[in-house]
């Protein structure tokens, strides 16, 4: 055997590369995180103030649903609708705008809700409003289911689409 040949004894291990660090080596990347975060909170924050601006919205259809129920049972049940429809629009306007709304009666009240509804409240509702809120309980169980469901139908859609200013 050669003596100038290096034993196995001589080897050794090569040296391992430094671990790959979990920090970015820029600051852009980190500018870019702080900048995703800040985003993010701010659309959670735009989330929730929405959702709570339109908690009377959710609850006013919830009570409709209700309300169209009892209305199948019992047709005086919808007593009930102008006084919803008032509720919530009063819930929508600012403290400042609610004086507005509450004035509001009559065919000013049918114009104000038909602004949000495209096609419109049927034909005659202010009458039928007039009858739901103050006629003999006679007089309201003689009126149509189909008028009703379909003023129900219109104040669904009211709800459903209505926008107040901010």
């Amino acid at each position: 055997m050669n003596d100038a040949l290096p034993g196995l004894d001589q080897l050794r291990e090569l040296p391992l590369p430094a671990a790959v660090p979990y920090w970015p080596q820029t600051w852009g990347w980190a500018v870019l995180a702080v900048v995703v975060a800040v985003g993010g909170a701010w659309a959670a924050a735009a989330a929730l103030r929405h959702r709570r601006r339109n908690l009377y919205r959710r609850q006013g259809l919830r009570a409709l649903r209700q309300l169209a129920q009892d209305v199948e049972r019992d047709p005086l049940a919808a007593r009930g609708l102008p006084a919803l429809l008032k509720r919530a629009a009063l819930a929508a306007q600012s403290p400042g705008g609610r004086a507005a709304v509450a004035s509001l009666s009559g065919e000013a009240w049918l114009a104000y809700l038909e602004r949000a509804v495209p096609q419109g409240f049927p034909k005659g509702s202010p009458e039928l409003m007039r009858l739901l809120a103050y006629a003999p309980d006679e007089t309201v169980r003689g009126l149509d289911n189909a008028t009703l469901s379909q003023l129900i139908r219109a104040s669904r859609q009211w709800m459903v689409k209505h926008h107040v200013a901010a």
